[in-house]
């Protein structure tokens, strides 16, 4: 429980005695310990640790679950400092490393607590508070979650069980078995229509952020090789140009072998699967390789490849199954692959039509663009929506001055078959032939086959995913993390997040919430765009434009500098800023190493930072990172936005 500060400083004006109770092999009770050890040798006079240690986690929970009851006694007791029903209720429900206390003495009975603290991070922050009880705040908020009737002393397999072994499953997984819960993650991949498949590690590791983010790469180092290579004095002399490695084509990108980029791609996306299960097996979490349905809500039915049904039982689940690429419907919609195929394509995928205007549809267009193929993408209205309108439509333009090809307002209404080809007849009655077509307008919640309505969940039928609260469901002791969440934004750094996060509140006596707000994203087209906070549409929309200054600025990045089919290509940056309070609504950056650049600003707007707060930190020279600090121009003035030299 957070405690006050009041109570805090209280203790710290007579000598408190800390007792911290764990397991040996815990990485939080040795962190607890050490600080409380720490501070007691700062505060001698004030402090004292009192250590119970234990050889196992099975003793340790033997002891404060079972033999003694020691925890349920505390829960229950009166004389437990805090009289709150939520107070006694974390005690009695505190089954992890370590559970701490405060005591009158150094005796470890009943009779001397005086107050229960909680696990690691509650003691960090009493600790923060005996320090320094004037800095608490006040006004935290905590995730007011409701009882879901767990008891360490269930007769279910398992405390927690986890639907999906991606990023965020995967996170929870392994902070609830650090926190002493008996875990288990039942993983299974359905092959996508096109037949792909992958292991465990869900969507980032195998077919999103990672291949992207590899192939990605493999478009700048081609790009470097035709705009930059010849003007920085790089070349690579005619007779070793046939014992370049993967030699498959010859064209204006250079030599480039889709075989050689693919199989490295998937050799490393293995070294990943095979990673994260030894992780698993470290953290001594179960792995379960199979399909899960809900028979109810403590009830999992399993089946495996072969077909064979078994059933698993829980105390608690996290639905944590992710999305899939939402499928082009019309007529030889099935012709199509989706992003859940691209990255291990058997072939190379030749003449590309990119359908849909979304961030992986464009993203994926840029890559394959960037190692020599002839790329269109279909566009039904706008691109990148629920992105900065400005920053996605200098994308665009930015896409096209490089060679990408665009049908906008148009949708395919026919594809099928035309030799090795495929023809896509578009809503305007044009036609043209691909080698493949990729799908990307969007993902679905993976949520159609798990049995929900066995449980009383609904979910939202535009995209199967699961409403909650505090990742709650509306079945209490089921819970829901990352892209299958509505209303969560669909990015692996945040699932893992909030999965670290919840399993805490379930397991560590926290009852901090997941933060959804300024979040940093990058979208890793040719022209990269980071972002974090308000577009500027959405804080017109949400503050008015009159209480904005929005400034911007177009610069060329120095690496551009010297190669003359790059100068034109503009970086870009703006800040939305609130007029009456200086402090920073939305940073948005178009140029080279966006992720980069954007990380350390998206600190400073979780800080609460103001526009003088940035303009006042002197910056790197030369970045373009650089650029950010030295905004001065609004749209308002109307005055050039053009950046000078040095």
């Amino acid at each position: 429980m957070a405690n006050s500060a009041a109570a805090a400083a209280s203790a710290a004006a007579t000598k408190s005695i800390i007792h911290v109770a764990g397991y040996s092999s815990c990485g939080f009770y040795r962190r607890a310990t050490s600080v409380v050890a720490s501070l007691s040798l700062l505060f001698p006079n004030k402090l004292q640790l009192v250590e119970h240690e234990f050889a196992s986690r099975d003793a340790y929970r033997d002891w404060l679950i079972h033999e003694t009851k020691f925890r349920d006694v505390v829960g229950a007791s009166s004389s437990a400092g805090s009289s709150s029903k939520q107070g006694n209720l974390r005690a009695t429900s505190h089954s992890s490393s370590p559970f701490c206390w405060l005591g009158s003495s150094a005796e470890c009975t009943v009779d001397e607590v005086t107050e229960f603290i909680g696990g690691c991070d509650d003691t960090l922050d009493w600790c923060r508070k005996f320090v320094e009880p004037a800095k608490s705040s006040t006004s935290e908020i905590l995730a007011q979650m409701i009882p879901d009737g767990h008891s360490p002393s269930h007769n279910y397999d398992y405390d927690l069980l986890i639907l999906g072994g991606g990023s965020g499953g995967l996170a929870a997984s392994k902070e609830a078995a650090s926190l002493g819960a008996k875990v288990a993650v039942l993983d299974y991949v359905k092959p996508s229509p096109a037949g792909s498949k992958w292991g465990l590690g869900g969507t980032c590791v195998n077919v999103g952020c990672i291949p992207k983010k590899l192939m990605h790469n493999a478009a700048l180092l081609s790009e470097g090789h035709k705009l930059d290579h010849p003007h920085y004095g790089i070349g690579v002399p005619p007779e070793l140009e046939e014992k370049w490695m993967g030699i498959s084509q010859d064209n204006e990108h250079g030599h480039h072998s889709w075989e050689t980029l693919k199989s490295n791609v998937q050799n490393h996306i293995r070294s990943l699967n095979f990673k994260y299960r030894v992780d698993l097996r470290e953290k001594e979490v179960t792995y379960l390789n199979l399909l899960g349905s809900f028979l109810d809500a403590h009830t999992i039915e399993t089946v495996d490849k072969k077909g064979t049904k078994g059933t698993v039982t829980f105390s608690r689940c996290i639905i944590a199954v992710g999305g899939r690429p939402t499928p082009i419907t019309c007529p030889g919609g099935e012709l199509a692959i989706s992003s859940d195929d691209i990255f291990s394509l058997d072939h190379d995928p030749g003449k590309v039509l990119c359908v849909g205007a979304s961030y992986i549809s464009l993203e994926c267009a840029g890559f394959l663009h960037g190692i020599g193929k002839d790329v269109t993408v279909a566009v039904r209205s706008i691109l990148l929506r629920g992105f900065d309108r400005e920053c996605a439509d200098m994308i665009g333009d930015h896409m096209k001055s490089m060679g990408v090809k665009f049908r906008e307002e148009v949708v395919p209404t026919l594809l099928e078959k035309s030799g090795d080809r495929i023809k896509v007849t578009f809503s305007n009655g044009e036609s043209d032939e691909y080698d493949t077509v990729l799908g990307a307008i969007g993902r679905t919640g993976d949520t159609v086959k798990l049995g929900l309505p066995n449980v009383g969940i609904v979910t939202n039928p535009s995209n199967a995913k699961i409403p909650a609260k505090y990742e709650q469901t509306s079945t209490p002791n089921i819970y829901v993390i990352g892209d299958v969440m509505e209303g969560c934004p669909e990015l692996t750094p945040v699932a893992i997040h909030a999965g670290k996060m919840l399993a805490r509140r379930l397991f560590g006596g926290s009852m901090q919430p997941m933060d959804y707000r300024n979040v940093c994203t990058t979208v890793f087209t040719p022209l990269e765009y980071g972002t974090v906070g308000y577009s500027e549409d959405d804080a017109i929309a949400e503050f008015g434009a009159e209480n904005l200054d929005v400034y911007h600025k177009y610069f060329v990045p120095l690496e551009w500098s010297i190669s003359p089919s790059r100068s034109y290509h503009q970086g870009f940056c703006k800040a939305i800023v609130d007029k009456h309070t200086n402090k920073v609504l939305g940073l948005h950056y178009l140029g080279p190493n966006a992720g980069e650049v954007m990380q350390g600003f998206g600190t400073a707007m979780k800080l609460g930072c103001t526009f003088k707060d940035i303009t006042e930190t002197v910056g790197i020279h030369p970045t373009t990172a650089e650029e950010i600090t030295t905004l001065s121009i609004t749209k308002e003035s109307g005055a050039s936005a053009a950046a000078g030299g040095c």
